[in-house]
């Protein structure tokens, strides 16, 4: 279980630093002066884990020379290793800082008379090409090998040629005719022909350059109709197409003609293949004349192969903007139905096809289009797709082979698309997928349960009725304890958490907790566990905690699951709230409290400097601060009945121009319990903002408890604070929004329930009255009885981002000032490199990196000198977008004031949709500004009352520029 739990508590920790960058560079280059050439390459093959490691530019520039150096002096095969390194390092390549020196060493050994030496140095110069694409003795080199008769050094100089051409306009200018002649030469052989046409896929920086590239690729089609000749000119027109976008519908075209018209299969094949890229990549540039000439090859095609991948193009382009042009834009009257285009009947003719793949896509296609054209009166074809998913569905659960699952995932992901945008299919769906279960594979069985899980978390169709089949399924499974039982036991146990939305009985937790005892290990408990806490079972999950305590080896895992155990009781005593049992309410939310404060002791016991759970602590101690904000608010809206007004407060209020201060106390409470209320909306919006890895689901988790807060801050202001100037336009709900999950419905029907009674009770039975406190008490009762949700991310980890930034100038000590005089300004250099996990942006991704950079003074010394406002502080924020992971921007800073001040670099991330996440991290350095020498002679001077010299004037004029 150890091993298993690893992923989600130390997922954060990139590597140990056993060393510091400049031992770790000191230790390989001994070995690169090593006289054992088995040493010299083992020390060259560890850079790039170096370069990972240290990713910023002293320590890559250094290591990169050495590689020179060892690259200039070495034989071929250490020369051959430094090549990998190079290759494998090519987003580190930027930051070698003296690009010149490094080139020089490498480009000494193109004069070699090694012909293997020049190729390695080609093949470098081509690794390079991305920081020197401009040097005109590489592109010299390159010229001149491509007439060697060397067949190595002639392939080195396409693979250099190849990377130039992408990099450098004038270089595929210029090599663009050397080249055409080439592949038009006699002389030339033909499989160095077929090498030197992928060279033209670069020609696409200008419009007469793919223009003439295109009209070489065209006559070579004409001219070398041998099949190889013609799939690598093919392919290479359709990358050149791509990249210069202007053709791509001239190609689509050319594509689909050899798909009609060529007899070879092979060529079919390529020309399938590169329609899928141009499919993917540009979906609106198909015309209803391609997607029709498709249909038409599709239809009349022998071949079950060939048939397989136009369908794969058209099920791709079917889920794009091209199917609702090829609908919208059809000829002829507006009657024609559905049915009778040629695409609905291909798609109609595949659905029972006897290859699974065939199938697949047909009912791909048939999804799509009912999702996508939901304006058209598609009944007839729903039917058809949901008959021929089942059809699927029942020959794919029955067969465990890798195709089968594989077409299997396919038909269950339409069944989730078609449920979501069908929604009155749910139910013949679902009942399907429940028959189904009890006969089907182990790893179609998983497969089938997620897709359940799915359907029911979007709609409550899964009813209590179902739990029976579910449970004599689960009895069934708990007998073996294979891997894909336990699989199996888990997915199961997530239908019945999500279909039994009420709390769970005491008869399904008995079976649940014996199946587990039988055949199940700690890890598949935890998993159940962890599920039930996302779906609100917190009574299984803290009995499930529970028994696991005493099964992990470390005593991290031991208090994290400890914390987990009494969250889950703390949530579980908020389930006995009833409505109008205030005095209850207060006494069960106590009780929570309690088991929460048991709990945030114990969650950071479990965290590590590694992983310090900072998700989780911040999360929870909002949790625990928005209970007892709950608990404060019913206690003042009680205190109505246990604290009356004083007889005076009539006269206070009349002299106060407040009708409020009628009721007493309670007006102030009212007021401290509304800013607190904002004031938590405003955490757990500074939460969402620190949390750029997490899902969206526990993004939106956050979101919603933001939202409670701000309604019962907004209820507060319009049924007691100021009635009158209350709106509730900004808080309507919007029904039309779709819910991803039943916490989300159960606390969205909450809100509208709170704001409809707010809003009839609003104006009315002024200033307060019993109806006004028992609202605002009945409201948090509402709030409080949908079981929390701990979603995933408090959990796991899916994606890890981290920003690591290297300030320059840098004091050698943390604590030390670096010293500035006051008249110069300081060039403070911020440097930084974007640090991923195993899965780099997979929820959202960087595109630009914020910095913040501020002074302030800690300590003057001196006299007090009359300075302008300005030159107090320095405040300035720059953006910078990470290129390979890595960014550098400069600040100019003022220190006006001697003393010490103290800099704080902080760095935030802004994603691809423009939203800002204060990721951090927070960098501090000391400045000490000193006075400068000559300021501080005539001041000297003054003081003893001597006036300045001559000469000192003249250089007081002057020292102004």
């Amino acid at each position: 279980m150890a091993a298993s739990a690893k992923s989600f508590l130390a997922d954060a920790g990139y590597g140990e630093q056993e060393l510091d960058a400049n031992s770790a560079l000191m230790e390989l280059d001994k070995g690169l002066r090593s006289g054992k050439l088995g040493e010299q390459c083992e020390a060259v093959v560890r850079f790039p884990r170096l370069f990972q490691k240290y990713p910023f530019p002293i320590l890559i520039n250094s290591a990169f020379l050495k590689l020179a150096d060892v690259f200039r002096v070495g034989n071929n095969f250490l020369r051959l290793c430094v090549l990998k390194v190079t290759q494998q390092s090519e987003k580190h390549l930027e930051k070698i800082l003296n690009v010149d020196e490094f080139v020089k060493r490498v480009f000494s050994v193109i004069h070699s008379n090694d012909p293997v030496a020049r190729a390695i140095t080609l093949r470098m110069l081509g690794s390079m090409a991305s920081i020197i694409p401009e040097r005109k003795n590489a592109h010299h080199s390159i010229r001149q090998s491509l007439d060697s008769h060397d067949n190595v050094e002639v392939e080195a100089a396409i693979f250099a040629a190849a990377n130039f051409s992408a990099q450098s306009k004038d270089f595929a200018a210029g090599i663009c005719n050397k080249i055409s002649e080439m592949i038009q030469g006699l002389a030339t052989p033909v499989d160095l022909k077929l090498k030197l046409i992928p060279i033209l896929q670069h020609m696409h920086h200008d419009a007469s350059l793919a223009s003439s590239s295109r009209q070489l690729l065209q006559q070579l089609v004409t001219s070398y109709p041998s099949t190889k000749m013609v799939i690598v000119t093919l392919h290479t027109f359709t990358l050149l197409a791509a990249s210069s976008l202007v053709d791509i519908p001239k190609q689509i075209q050319l594509l689909l003609q050899y798909l009609k018209n060529d007899p070879r299969k092979a060529v079919k094949r390529l020309a399938i293949q590169d329609l899928k890229l141009l499919a993917n990549k540009t979906p609106h540039t198909w015309s209803r004349e391609n997607i029709q000439a498709l249909c038409e090859s599709a239809l009349h095609t022998p071949y079950d192969s060939l048939k397989l991948g136009m369908l794969s193009v058209l099920s791709t382009l079917s889920g794009t903007i091209a199917i609702k042009q090829y609908f919208s834009s059809a000829p002829g009257t507006a009657a024609t139905t559905a049915r009778s285009f040629d695409l609905v009947k291909l798609a109609q003719e595949c659905c029972y096809h006897n290859n699974r793949g065939i199938a697949a896509h047909g009912v791909r296609i048939l999804t799509n289009i009912s999702a996508s054209c939901q304006e058209k009166d598609l009944l007839p074809l729903e039917q058809d797709a949901v008959f021929g998913l089942e059809a699927l569905l029942v020959l794919c659960s029955q067969d465990d082979s890798p195709g089968a699952q594989a077409t299997l995932k396919i038909t269950l992901t339409c069944m989730v698309k078609l449920v979501k945008c069908r929604p009155h299919l749910s139910q013949s769906v679902v009942e399907s997928l429940l028959t189904q279960l009890h006969s089907a594979q182990d790893a179609a069985r998983i497969l089938m349960c997620h897709c359940l899980a799915a359907i029911a978390m979007q709609l409550p169709v899964l009813a209590d009725g179902m739990l029976g089949d579910l449970m004599d399924l689960y009895k069934l499974i708990g007998q073996s304890a294979t891997d894909k039982k336990q699989e199996l036991l888990v997915s199961l146990a997530t239908v019945i958490f999500v279909s039994s939305q009420k709390a769970l009985s005491s008869e399904v937790k008995t079976v649940i907790k014996q199946q587990l005892e039988n055949a199940s290990n700690g890890w598949t408990a935890y998993r159940i566990a962890r599920q039930a806490s996302r779906m609100g079972n917190h009574d299984m999950a803290r009995e499930l905690y529970q028994s696991l305590l005493t099964q992990v080896a470390s005593e991290h895992f031991y208090f994290w699951l400890n914390s987990l155990k009494e969250f889950s009781h703390a949530e579980q005593c908020l389930t006995g709230l009833q409505e109008d049992n205030y005095s209850s309410a207060l006494s069960c939310i106590a009780e929570a409290l309690k088991s929460y404060h048991k709990g945030i002791a114990s969650l950071t016991a479990a965290s590590t400097p590694l992983n310090p759970l900072s998700f989780q602590c911040g999360f929870v101690k909002l949790r625990i601060d928005l209970l007892q904000a709950f608990s404060q608010l019913i206690c003042t809206c009680n205190s109505l009945k246990t604290s009356p007004p004083p007889a005076i407060a009539t006269t206070i209020a009349m002299t106060s121009g407040n009708d409020l201060q009628r009721c007493g106390r309670i007006s102030n409470q009212m007021k401290h319990s509304m800013e607190e209320f904002r004031n938590l909306a405003t955490r757990y919006g500074d939460l969402y903002q620190s949390s750029f890895d997490a899902d969206s689901a526990t993004l939106r988790n956050v979101e919603l408890q933001q939202q409670s807060c701000l309604l019962i801050s907004h209820a507060i202001e319009a049924l007691i604070l100021d009635p009158e100037s209350a709106s509730f336009q900004e808080y309507s709900s919007n029904g039309t929004a779709h819910v991803e999950s039943e916490y989300e419905r159960r606390m969205m029907s909450v809100f509208n329930h709170v704001l409809e009674e707010v809003e009839s009770l609003n104006r009315k039975y002024a200033p307060v009255s019993y109806l006004h406190t028992a609202c605002l008490s009945n409201a948090v009762i509402a709030l409080l009885k949908v079981p929390l949700s701990f979603q995933r991310y408090f959990f796991q980890k899916l994606q890890s981002t981290s920003i690591k930034l290297a300030l320059s100038p840098s004091p050698r000590n943390p604590a030390e000032p670096i010293a500035v005089q006051n008249n110069q300004q300081l060039a403070l250099k911020v440097e930084g490199v974007v640090q991923h996990g195993s899965k780099p942006g997979l929820f959202r991704k960087i595109q630009s990196v914020c910095l913040n950079v501020s002074s302030v003074l800690q300590s003057k010394s001196g006299q007090d000198y009359k300075i302008p406002i300005d030159n107090m502080t320095n405040e300035m924020e720059q953006r910078v977008e990470p290129h390979n992971d890595y960014f550098s921007t400069q600040f100019l800073l003022n220190f006006v004031i001697l003393g010490t001040h103290n800099i704080t670099v902080e760095s935030s991330v802004i994603d691809s949709n423009g939203i800002v996440w204060k990721t951090g991290p927070k960098t501090t350095i000391f400045v000490k500004s000193l006075e400068d020498p000559y300021s501080q002679q005539v001041r000297l001077q003054q003081q003893q009352g001597q006036p300045p010299s001559q000469q000192q004037q003249q250089r007081t004029a002057y020292s102004r520029f």
